[in-house]
């Protein structure tokens, strides 16, 4: 829906796309075109995050998730991306410190104990928008509570996969990862 659609964001990252998701998965499956119970969320980088919040507002809604570098603290990610975004939050969720509580609600990691569906998690270790911290931090929280996981570490990748090898090894696992927890669960 272009610049209408993306200006509905201002002030409201984690809401209309996460609910956009779920609604493209009800419409889906209200069709005949999926099935409910085998729904995957699948992104990266501020689609990692949607993958994120879209399983902490709606917890098992779906089966599983893939989270490539996606923004887990709001709060880190304004003090740790590069020059290039480093403001883009303040347009998407307001000025700081005016805005910490919205920070706060809409940061994955301070909710993460609603994080109860599988989840994998790719990040690349030289990644200046999104630091590997905001992955190892939500990977952590899954560790400490036994949710079924897989962390996948790219020495050498940033943001986005560039090395064919690491191309071929990100599908393989999401593949082997998906046949584990959604078709053969």
């Amino acid at each position: 829906y272009g610049k209408t659609y993306m200006d509905m964001h201002k002030g409201n990252w984690g809401v209309y796309d996460v609910q956009d998701s779920v609604a493209g998965v009800r419409y889906l499956a209200e069709n005949g075109l999926a099935d409910p119970n085998k729904a995957v969320i699948m992104g990266g980088s501020a689609g990692g995050y949607t993958v994120l919040q879209s399983m902490i507002d709606y917890p098992s809604f779906y089966k599983a998730g893939v989270c490539s570098y996606g923004v887990s603290n709001q709060f880190g990610l304004v003090m740790d991306t590069h020059k290039f975004e480093e403001r883009y939050s303040f347009w998407l969720l307001g000025e700081l410190p005016e805005s910490a509580d919205l920070y706060r609600e809409r940061s994955p990691l301070f909710h993460a104990e609603k994080l109860t569906d599988p989840l994998i998690v790719f990040q690349g270790t030289n990644d200046p928008v999104v630091p590997q911290n905001q992955s190892d931090a939500i990977v952590a929280s899954l560790k400490r509570r036994g949710i079924p996981h897989e962390y996948h570490l790219y020495a050498g990748e940033g943001h986005g996969w560039r090395k064919p090898e690491t191309i071929k090894d990100f599908y393989d696992k999401i593949d082997r990862f998906l046949l584990q927890h959604v078709i053969y669960a």
